[in-house]
């Protein structure tokens, strides 16, 4: 394993050597993964342009996210700058780095979105951004190119296994109804977080935003039933309003949890209410401002 990760360093202080003439494209590129991008991006699809891909895509991302924080978990492997420290960190990073994150969700969520649109000119894009994220994350310095490989292993797996199973287990949920629909949404995250061998508090994040939202998600059809097909102006200011909820819950809630204990349990807290906001809380409120229509 050495030997790779040492093949992996000079592989990146060659590709780091055009730095810093480069860093701005892929400081670019790697924000496409990052969390802030996808707490923009999942709700403006989900909301605005197709609500139920959207829930699948709100679920895919988490479950990836899971995933690979367990993972990171298991294989405990340093980051290039902690390995060498001839590698230059250009953006921060901390935890493990196999697998990459940002490849593996990307491989799972662009794919995701090019296989169901099914034209080319979106094949092409995601697959500029399944190359462009990765590549970005070696030349920062945050990933051995062996993370990627990781990543893309990982993603390419859960990504298959979503587009096969996925129609089939909404079938089954929508068959068992609203109340089995809510427990499970309750306690099946609540499994994962139980899962989680040393409490790491990326694992714990997922897990409950995982059960904020699919919670949302059963809500939303019960009580709510909203529509995306809307005047795009309508659309357009019922995501201003609700995006700007949910970077203050984000935020607003890491300011006053911060200090507090247990950690975890108001670490848990937070991302639920993130995730229970984007799934019903955010719908809800666009219905009552009659910026959106409920399905008949």
């Amino acid at each position: 394993m050495a030997s790779l990760l040492d093949w992996g360093i000079q592989v990146i202080l060659w590709i780091q050597q055009f730095s810093p003439t480069l860093d701005l494209p892929f400081k670019a590129l790697t924000f496409l993964g990052d969390e802030t991008f996808y707490l923009i991006f999942m709700p403006l699809y989900y909301w605005c342009i197709d609500r139920r891909a959207g829930s699948r895509l709100f679920f895919l991302l988490l479950f990836s996210a899971y995933i690979n924080a367990i993972a990171k978990v298991v294989a405990d492997q340093p980051r290039p700058f902690t390995y060498d420290q001839r590698v230059q960190s250009i953006v921060h990073a901390s935890g493990g780095g196999l697998p990459s994150g940002h490849t593996q969700n990307a491989v799972a969520i662009w794919g995701f979105l090019a296989a169901r649109s099914g034209k080319a000119i979106f094949w092409l894009i995601a697959g500029f951004l399944m190359v462009g994220i990765p590549l970005s994350r070696v030349y920062l310095g945050v990933h051995f190119p062996t993370d990627l490989f990781g990543g893309y292993l990982l993603g390419g797996i859960i990504l298959i296994l979503f587009l096969m199973l996925a129609p089939r287990v909404e079938n089954w949920l929508i068959e068992k109804g609203f109340a089995w629909q809510l427990l499970i949404s309750l306690f099946g995250p609540l499994v994962l977080v139980l899962l989680n061998p040393t409490g790491d508090k990326y694992v714990l994040s997922m897990a409950s935003v995982l059960m904020g939202v699919c919670t949302g998600f059963v809500l939303e059809r019960r009580f709510v039933r909203f529509s995306c097909e809307s005047t795009w102006s309508k659309r357009a200011i019922a995501y201003l309003l609700g995006v700007t909820v949910l970077f203050g819950l984000w935020g607003g809630l890491k300011f006053a949890f911060s200090g507090l204990e247990p950690a975890g349990l108001f670490r848990f807290t937070r991302y639920a209410l993130v995730g229970l906001w984007g799934g019903v809380g955010a719908p809800w409120m666009f219905v009552r401002l009659r910026l959106a229509d409920k399905e008949l």
